[in-house]
């Protein structure tokens, strides 16, 4: 089994990346947090690797930060969760937000993942609330600070713009951390997390 993967990118997009070692290039499926943070075509990468094995292929999961594979292989324990339902859940939301959603049974904060329905939240909360204890997961600042009346709309409207929802958060939060106020100002909010999104 191939647990980890280091050589030449010679190819990523969202949801894919191609490594190049020892000659042979390896097809490896990855989240968007984990093409954010890839370095450029041409250079050297290193993914955690999870391989899945069945009776027509062998696929490869890879990711920078060994706990979002971690998160991954949880995941897939859940019945209805397979691998690429487990990648779009870890593109919809970051690993610290996924668990303490599923930690603080938040399925409103599951369901706004595209693709996890009412039903699918409640069986992740069911079967991992308990299995989740080995994440450190920093005091819920973060998720605090995104609260206020213009908070989900200017999220909601950089989501529609194309911009990933994980990307939206993080330019909300730091826009929030340079300016609290603007969690009221729907404008000014917008606009300091377009400053920012990458």
């Amino acid at each position: 089994m191939i647990a980890h993967l280091r050589g030449k990118l010679i190819e990523k997009q969202p949801g894919q990346a191609i490594v190049e070692a020892a000659g042979v290039g390896y097809d490896v499926t990855i989240s968007v947090p984990t093409f954010t943070t890839l370095p450029s075509v041409g250079q050297e990468a290193s993914l955690h690797i999870h391989t899945q094995v069945s009776e027509d292929q062998i696929a490869l999961y890879g990711f920078l930060d060994r706990a979002e594979k971690r998160l991954f292989e949880r995941l897939i324990t859940v019945s209805g969760v397979g691998p690429k339902q487990a990648i779009k859940i870890l593109s919809g939301l970051a690993v610290e937000r996924t668990v303490q959603a599923i930690r603080g049974q938040d399925h409103a904060q599951l369901t706004r993942i595209p693709g996890v329905g009412k039903k699918l939240a409640e069986r992740l909360v069911v079967e991992l609330k308990d299995k989740l204890d080995d994440f450190a997961v920093a005091p819920a600042v973060a998720a605090a600070g995104l609260k206020g009346a213009a908070v989900d709309d200017v999220l909601s409207a950089l989501v529609n713009l194309g911009y990933q929802r994980v990307a939206a958060e993080k330019a909300v939060e730091l826009a929030l951390s340079k300016e609290k106020e603007l969690a009221a100002n729907f404008d000014g909010l917008f606009r300091g997390a377009l400053k920012v999104i990458r």
